[in-house]
């Protein structure tokens, strides 16, 4: 069963440089406009046929969308967890949360957010 994870624990994994797969799951425009540093992109549609092709069932994966009301986060890491992967997180407070906190962010739009 995957679990959820707050903002100041994922930036701790980040600041630490932890092993860990941080996945943007919107959609690809979403992502080049504004992500959170160092995170991938995956569209969570095809979340079962990538993972399965980038990641072993052990690693830590944290899946993150727009913010709470988005369902795309919850969606992707209850895909992972039914394919068996079994270190899933998901940040469900999402993008908004993180530029809201004033963390570091990429994409076109982050020196807005600098």
């Amino acid at each position: 069963m995957y679990a959820t994870i707050d903002r100041e624990t994922l930036k701790k994994k980040l600041d630490n440089h932890e092993d860990i797969h941080l996945i943007e799951v919107l959609a690809e425009k979403e992502f080049q406009r504004l992500h959170i540093k160092g995170a991938e992109h995956i569209q969570f549609g095809e979340i079962g046929k990538i993972a399965k092709q980038r990641f072993k069932p052990d690693d830590e994966i944290i899946v993150y969308c727009a913010d709470k009301a988005c369902k795309a986060s919850p969606t992707a890491a209850k895909k992972l967890d039914t394919m068996g992967f079994t270190n899933v997180y998901d940040y469900e407070e999402g993008k908004k949360d993180w530029v809201e906190a004033g963390y570091p962010v990429e994409g076109r739009e982050a020196g807005a957010h600098a």
